[in-house]
């Protein structure tokens, strides 16, 4: 039975679902996004999920293969790096703006965030936290008061999500927000630009230690899907007729 969804609205709906799945690690990095499979597992038709599976493209966390199926993305030690360059402009740049431009509402509602976090991460709410985490980060680019900030941190801002995802210790990463939240608070600029680059080399150190502990611990999500673990399994050709997504809409999903 179609959706009684708008075709917009839908793919919103889709296109968020499977955004959180792979900044959560529910899809991990390097398995299959089949258009078909994906269609079935949400009950929609395919014209969604294509349309979200180019719109996670052009955020950073897909890879599109072209008549075949996608992936989730894999970064690698490079794309980590390209981010913390950037991010070590931007961080500090925007905690900077917010302590000289926030608004008093404005700080009311980054307080809420950050107290929501410490909340959610002392229940050891993991997923909450992190969403919280990343909540409170855009917080702090709007309230940078800077419109083309606003726009690259919308550019950045999955990438963002996907790196605070990989932080295991919630309480230093509340700790720390907490005294970027009094920084700014106090419009202190020049201590809000020096805790976000701290912030950052937290960032960092948390990817490195999650990203050794899931090395650790592969063989058993490994089990999962052997497809992502078996690099060979992707380059063994597969019949059109069976798992090849083709490029044009199939007259079925066609509203």
């Amino acid at each position: 039975m179609k959706s009684a969804e708008s075709p917009q609205s839908e793919t919103m709906r889709v296109t968020e679902a499977l955004r959180n799945e792979i900044i959560e690690g529910h899809r991990r990095p390097g398995s299959r996004l089949v258009e078909r499979n994906l269609a079935t597992e949400l009950g929609v038709s395919r014209v969604p999920i294509r349309e979200a599976l180019k719109k996670l493209a052009s955020e950073g966390l897909v890879t599109n293969r072209p008549n075949t199926w996608s992936t989730v993305r894999e970064f690698s030690p490079s794309d980590i790096a390209d981010l913390n360059e950037v991010r070590t402009v931007f961080d500090v740049l925007s905690f900077e703006l917010a302590a000289q431009r926030h608004t008093r509402e404005g700080l009311a509602r980054l307080e809420a965030t950050m107290l929501k976090g410490r909340e959610l991460a002392d229940a050891g709410d993991v997923a909450g936290a992190h969403r919280c985490a990343a909540e409170f980060h855009a917080m702090v680019t709007e309230l940078s008061g800077n419109e083309l900030v606003g726009e690259i941190g919308a550019l950045l801002d999955s990438r963002m999500r996907w790196q605070l995802s990989q932080h295991d210790d919630l309480a230093v990463v509340a700790t720390e927000h907490a005294e970027l939240f009094d920084a700014i608070a106090r419009r202190d600029q020049t201590l809000a630009g020096s805790l976000a680059a701290r912030h950052l080399g937290t960032s960092q150190e948390q990817h490195d230690k999650h990203s050794k502990r899931l090395a650790e611990t592969g063989p058993e999500e490994a089990q999962a899907d052997p497809a992502a673990a078996d690099p060979a399994a992707e380059s063994v050709a597969v019949p059109a007729a069976e798992d090849a997504e083709p490029i044009a809409a199939d007259p079925a999903d066609v509203d």
